[in-house]
């Protein structure tokens, strides 16, 4: 019994092998343009591609196209927008250094033309008395104290506004009275000293 199951196994592995010898002569039936299916299957293949073909060059290319036109030009649009931006930003820089520098020179003027004033009334009645001359000259110190004052309060008003205006333009929000205001302070001390 063990003999004809051996005997009947080895039967089945030749027919098996003879079986599958025949087959790969034939070749790959995936292969094989003589079946009707397959044919079948490549031109259904052919037609399937030149409809994705036609759908994407027509319809859906085009598309992404005008989706990478527009963001580009929203991109260019956006960095034109920021040079303008700068350009502005860089005139009001300079614009504020220019009223800086005329509120320096003007107040620098006042003080100049008040000490001038002072020396000149001083030498003209130096031939007073010596109490008139110290009673004249601390009016004339008083007076340049003044306007001192006065020069350094004007500049720190249009150092306010400046810096305010610059501010505002340069970081677009506008910030706190307080805060511009010990700003200038420390400037105008450090500036004194």
């Amino acid at each position: 019994m063990r003999g004809l199951k051996a005997l009947a196994s080895a039967g089945f592995l030749l027919l098996t092998s003879s079986a599958y010898a025949e087959e790969a002569k034939k070749g790959m039936p995936q292969l094989d343009l003589a079946n009707p299916l397959t044919t079948f299957q490549v031109v259904w293949l052919a037609v399937i591609f030149l409809a994705l073909y036609l759908l994407l060059s027509n319809w859906a290319l085009p598309q992404v196209a005008s989706v990478l036109e527009t963001r580009a030009k929203t991109i260019a649009d956006d960095l034109d927008a920021a040079r303008l931006a700068k350009t502005l930003a860089d005139k009001a820089h300079a614009e504020m250094l220019a009223a800086t520098h005329k509120a320096q020179a003007e107040a620098q003027a006042e003080v100049t033309a008040a000490v001038d004033a002072a020396k000149a009334q001083a030498a003209f009645k130096a031939a007073a008395a010596n109490a008139d001359m110290d009673k004249r000259l601390a009016e004339a110190e008083a007076r340049i104290a003044a306007a001192r004052d006065a020069s350094v309060g004007a500049l720190r008003e249009v150092s306010l506004t400046a810096t305010a205006d610059v501010v505002t333009r340069l970081a677009g929000f506008t910030p706190h009275h307080a805060v511009i205001e010990q700003a200038v302070d420390r400037a105008l001390t450090a500036r004194a000293a």
